[in-house]
């Protein structure tokens, strides 16, 4: 072997051997999870938000709030990583809610609901939505939405108060409608901003994630999980917050009673947004059931709160011991990233996104140290 040819095989050993520690140092250091789990970057994308998985299971869709975008992608030859990019749609406005039904995409673009036909057989290839509705409330403020079919094959929709805290008919509310947009009809109130639910496995529960109103001091009130049993549900806002705190405005001569209380009560402005039941069987056995919930992390707080991912054991309906699952995107009042939603994969390993970083990363258990 010549000199040249050695040295150039030498680079190549050394180049080979760098690899696994640049990949790795794609996640942050600070990234804390149990013994056993691992995190690593299964993406870059910007203002990834919003994850559902397309009905070939192997496609998820990401929508946005600020990049106007809906994004499509695949990991084609099985690495854990996502090596296929497809941009569905672009120039919309804030379209967090994506929701699959079939082999149809739903978005939710403010004031109107697109439905993206046969999408994962036009992977690649242009397609044109259908408008289903254009008639949504179009305030910017707490206007990105989240959808989800539930098990009464129904769209739910969230529509956020247009207001840090007011009275406004027609928001702060919940509604169903068929899959053609039609047969509206709102089945809860009183959320303020509840941009992330999911059905508990087994029943028609439904559990929502919901913003509490700002400036009432660091520490009240607190975030909610609420859950909706009975559709007709009022969860208090703008009258009471938490289940026990009146409004100083709007509570005046109303009752905390009058109103559902949350099933738990959350930390003040860390601001949950996606949750998601653990059903899968990648994870330990003692996981399976959890509920999990990101929390994106206060905006206005004088010592920041959230940013982590938080876990709950669910005993007789009911969430308890509430503990963090992921923690390190805040260390001392630096943000390197804010938790947004989780999803599921077939092979029981989760995906996590993160719209400050441009990030999707993807928790499995490997069995050894995590993090």
């Amino acid at each position: 072997m010549s000199s040249v040819l050695r040295r150039l095989c030498c680079l190549l050993a050394a180049l080979a051997a760098l690899l696994p520690a640049a990949r790795a140092a794609e996640v942050p250091r600070a990234l804390v999870l149990p013994p056993g789990f691992t995190i690593e970057l299964w993406a870059e994308l910007e203002d990834a938000r919003t994850l559902v998985l397309g009905g070939d299971g192997r496609t998820v869709y990401v929508g946005s709030r600020r990049a106007g975008t809906v994004t499509a992608l695949r990991d084609t030859d099985g690495d854990g990583r996502a090596d296929a990019r497809w941009t569905l749609a672009t120039g919309l406005t804030m379209p967090n809610g994506l929701a699959v039904r079939g082999d149809a995409l739903y978005v939710a673009d403010v004031d109107r609901l697109l439905r993206f036909a046969r999408v994962e057989a036009s992977f690649g290839q242009p397609v044109a939505p259908q408008v289903l509705r254009k008639d949504l409330p179009r305030d910017s403020a707490h206007g990105w939405r989240y959808l989800a079919f539930g098990p009464d094959d129904k769209l739910y929709l969230s529509i956020g108060a247009p207001c840090n805290v007011c009275e406004a008919p027609g928001y702060a509310e919940l509604r169903r409608m068929n899959a053609e947009g039609r047969d509206e009809e709102t089945v809860a109130r009183g959320l303020r901003n509840s941009v992330g639910f999911a059905w508990r496995p087994g029943t028609r529960e439904l559990w929502l994630t919901d913003n509490g109103r700002d400036w009432l001091g660091d520490d009240q009130p607190p975030d909610e999980i609420d859950i909706l049993i009975t559709p007709g549900a009022h969860f208090g806002f703008p009258y009471c917050h938490g289940g026990r705190l009146p409004d100083p405005q709007y509570g005046r001569g109303r009752s905390c009673d009058d109103y559902s209380a949350p099933a738990l009560r959350l930390d003040a402005h860390v601001a949950p947004l996606g949750i998601l039941f653990y059903g899968g069987r990648q994870f330990p056995a003692e996981y399976r059931g959890r509920v999990f919930v990101a929390e994106h992390g206060s905006w206005n707080r004088s010592r920041k709160s959230g940013y982590r991912v938080m876990m709950a054991d669910v005993v007789d309906g009911r969430p308890e011991d509430y503990r963090p699952f992921l923690i390190g995107f805040e260390r001392d009042g630096e943000v390197s990233g804010r938790p947004a939603y989780l999803l599921e994969l077939p092979d029981g390993s989760l995906l996590l996104s993160d719209d400050q970083g441009g990030r999707i990363y993807r928790i499995r258990y490997s069995g050894s140290s995590g993090g």
